[in-house]
């Protein structure tokens, strides 16, 4: 151990940062010792701490399992990650995750949002108790529903979602649940089945059982249903002579891919502004709830990037697929796809435009500013804890606020889907 490291491991134990082990501990030479918090902070041996934006809040604990590595991730307060490898992430209060994690950059893991050992994650939101089990790789989600840790949404162990096509493309964001109603913690929890997955982009809605083993390839939009098989092709696959061969490239739909992709952006789009005028009180006053506000406002800016990029690469892959899409079927083809792939690949820059000006939606005021008094009202009387005052709202201004926020996502899927009318 040099001897500058020697001191930041000393400086850290002299504030109150308890560390079992000093010589197995690794603190990067970018990290600021004024973004790790004493107060409760635990780091056992064999952690790194790496990256100037690092920051860990008081109560958390670092490698009680296996050895940890954090790079520039926020960790707020009481959170535990167990073991395994963390990038460029968000953790708020009592979120836990155990050992062989793999967190790569753009989660989020709202309050007491957890899963067990083995859990890859990249450009993942979970909301407030939604809980992993073992096994799971689970990509380029959004989950909501529950109310409770009795009351949660949950995955079951060794399930995937499926984020990557045989056409070489990540345009498979899957939304389960949704952000209007998700943020407002009142909704029925989703359950998919161990040993099963999704394959993206799909949407369930709340209330939604997927049975154990079962591999999901649809949307699921009515409420309360058992999903227990499901046929290995699409109707269109079934119906075509084409459906024992494979064409890479040809994308025989993309109508639900890119209306899905919208609906997911949109529903982004809406969380950052619930970030920005909802959450933004409950993360105090104080620098490291600051930093922590601004980290969780940068992974959602990461996500909604990836997300632009990987839909932008579909549709620059249009113009090909039309080809080879004539090439493969000839005078059997769908006028009403081809179409939707020349105006996808064609009206991008305008779709694009509408998602960047979305950044600055606020939604309808008359509902907006109503809400927000009430938020303020509620803060007022219950103090600032985030998941007890949101629940505290009662099921009227919960409707209010969800129809505030609905109507964000409208009209930004409105906006996009006017500009490539053949997808309505």
């Amino acid at each position: 151990m040099n001897i500058e490291h020697k001191h930041k491991i000393d400086s850290l134990i002299q504030k109150g940062v308890r560390i079992p082990n000093p010589h197995g501990v690794l603190i990067g030479d970018d990290v600021q010792l004024d973004r790790i918090a004493a107060d409760g902070v635990v780091i056992y041996p064999g952690c790194k701490i790496l990256g100037e934006k690092s920051l860990i809040m008081p109560g958390a604990k670092l490698g009680y399992e296996q050895p940890v590595t954090v790079e520039d991730c926020q960790i707020g307060p009481d959170v535990e990650l167990k073991g395994g490898f963390f990038h460029r992430s968000a953790f708020l209060e009592k979120a836990n995750m155990g050992y062989g994690a793999q967190v790569r950059e753009g989660c989020i893991l709202e309050e007491e949002a957890n899963g067990a050992h083995t859990v890859g994650l990249k450009q993942t939101i979970l909301f407030p108790f939604v809980t992993l089990g073992s096994l799971i790789n689970f990509c380029d989600c959004l989950m909501a529903g529950g109310t409770s840790r009795k009351n949660h949404s949950e995955v079951g162990s060794s399930y995937i979602h499926f984020n990557y096509t045989p056409n070489q493309d990540k345009a498979t964001p899957s939304l389960i649940g949704d952000v209007p109603r998700g943020v407002m913690l009142n909704q029925l929890p989703i359950f998919l089945g161990g040993q099963g997955g999704l394959v993206g982009p799909v949407r369930l809605e709340y209330g939604t059982v997927i049975a154990a083993g079962v591999v999901c390839r649809k949307d699921t939009l009515d409420g309360g249903r058992l999903v227990l098989a499901e046929g290995s092709w699409h109707k269109e696959a079934k119906e075509s002579f084409f459906a024992s061969n494979f064409y890479p490239g040809t994308y025989w739909r993309v109508k639900s891919r890119v209306v899905n992709n919208i609906n997911y952006i949109a529903n982004l789009l809406a969380l950052r502004q619930w970030y920005a005028v909802v959450r933004r009180p409950f993360f105090g006053g104080d620098p490291m709830g600051k930093m922590l506000y601004e980290g969780v406002l940068e992974k959602l800016d990461m996500t909604f990037d990836e997300r632009i990029k990987r839909l932008k690469a579909l549709a620059d892959k249009m113009p090909d697929s039309v080809k080879m899409y004539r090439k493969v079927i000839g005078n059997r083809a769908n006028e009403e796809l081809l179409m939707q792939k020349r105006e996808l690949f064609d009206r991008w820059q305008e779709i694009e435009a509408i998602f960047a000006d979305g950044r600055k939606e606020p939604g309808e005021p008359s509902l907006r500013e109503p809400f927000l008094e009430q938020m303020e009202k509620l803060i007022k009387e219950k103090g600032s804890s985030y998941v007890p005052v949101i629940q505290g709202l009662g099921a009227n201004w919960s409707a209010k606020g969800t129809e505030w926020l609905q109507g964000i996502v409208d009209t930004i899927n409105q906006q996009a889907l006017e500009v490539i009318p053949s997808f309505r």
